[in-house]
């Protein structure tokens, strides 16, 4: 990380506590979701899958970042392209799974009575298997093929993951063929699904609108909520690291740092978002960890109304 080399010492601490905040905040969500009964509804399976990711996506970057600051700064050829395979398969299937809460909340809104039926146990895994079959699919030929380009420029990676732009760009040879088939290939994996999430919101919205009274429609905005967050979350900061990767001002420190931002903050967030908005996972915190200093407000009667 060209720049930073002075505070590596600083940063390690930094990084280390980042890590474990996320592992252990995201954790507690599976952990919580897993046990508690009255959390085995299909939105709850869906943000333990979520959860579930941005564990391993926190451990595909962070455990080789924390050595880089520790003092080495050395990854081997196979080490670094398994890293990007990793790396974007579980960003991809982050992406569908996306998609998927937003119909899953779209199911809620617009179609409550038939909410059961539509949204069945059956439906749920059919749903979550094709998830992480495509995204962990639609990157196999992309990185297969990059991993086959040889590799004379220079052996820095200026980044904190090898990340597909950032790897091929050290190529020696004509790589457009590569670069276009990958563009092709994320243009329908990301576009795709923000279609159908934008689509889908919009028939939530039309639906809201048309509720008759006012506690309809906070109720249904509360029950979107938390997703919404999340979704402008995940797509503002990618649009933040797409455009600053691109913008030939910011210095290669500066591009680091923004894509760092962007991998690093979502996993941590993530779970705050879910856990502070949402009753049920505050019960059971308290029921199953005791976490009365977590939640001090109202949580002896948010345990009694959910008992």
């Amino acid at each position: 990380m060209p720049g930073l080399q002075e505070h590596y010492t600083t940063l390690f601490p930094i990084f280390l506590l980042l890590f474990l905040a996320t592992i252990l905040g995201n954790l507690l969500i599976v952990v919580l979701l897993s046990l508690d009964p009255r959390l085995h509804t299909p939105m709850y399976f869906f943000l333990c899958n979520l959860a579930l990711l941005d564990m391993l996506l926190t451990i595909t970057i962070m455990p080789k970042l924390l050595a880089v600051l520790w003092g080495n700064n050395r990854i081997s050829f196979t080490g670094c392209f398994l890293q990007m395979y990793f790396f974007i398969s579980i960003s991809a299937t982050e992406v569908f799974l996306v998609a998927a809460m937003a119909y899953d909340r779209y199911v809620a809104v617009v179609k409550p009575l038939h909410y059961n039926s539509v949204i069945s146990t059956r439906v749920c895994l059919m749903m979550m298997s094709t998830v992480w079959v495509l995204g962990f699919l639609l990157p196999v030929v992309s990185v297969a093929l990059a991993s086959s380009v040889p590799f004379c420029r220079s052996y820095h990676v200026l980044h904190v993951v090898c990340d597909y732009p950032t790897i091929m760009s050290l190529a020696c040879a004509d790589v457009t063929a590569q670069v276009n088939l990958a563009l092709l290939i994320v243009m329908i994996g990301a576009w795709g699904p923000f279609v159908f999430v934008l689509f889908t919101y919009c028939r939530i919205i039309i639906a809201v609108v048309k509720m008759k009274t006012v506690e309809s429609r906070k109720k249904a905005f509360y029950m979107c909520s938390s997703h919404i967050v999340v979704v402008v979350l995940y797509y503002v900061s990618t649009a933040v690291v797409y455009i600053g990767l691109r913008v030939d001002s910011i210095s290669p420190d500066g591009r680091v740092f923004i894509g760092g931002l962007n991998y690093f903050l979502t996993p941590l967030v993530n779970p705050i978002i879910y856990s502070l908005r949402n009753e049920k996972i505050k019960a059971a915190a308290q029921r199953y960890f005791g976490f009365k200093f977590v939640f001090p407000q109202g949580a002896k009667n948010t345990v009694r109304a959910a008992e």
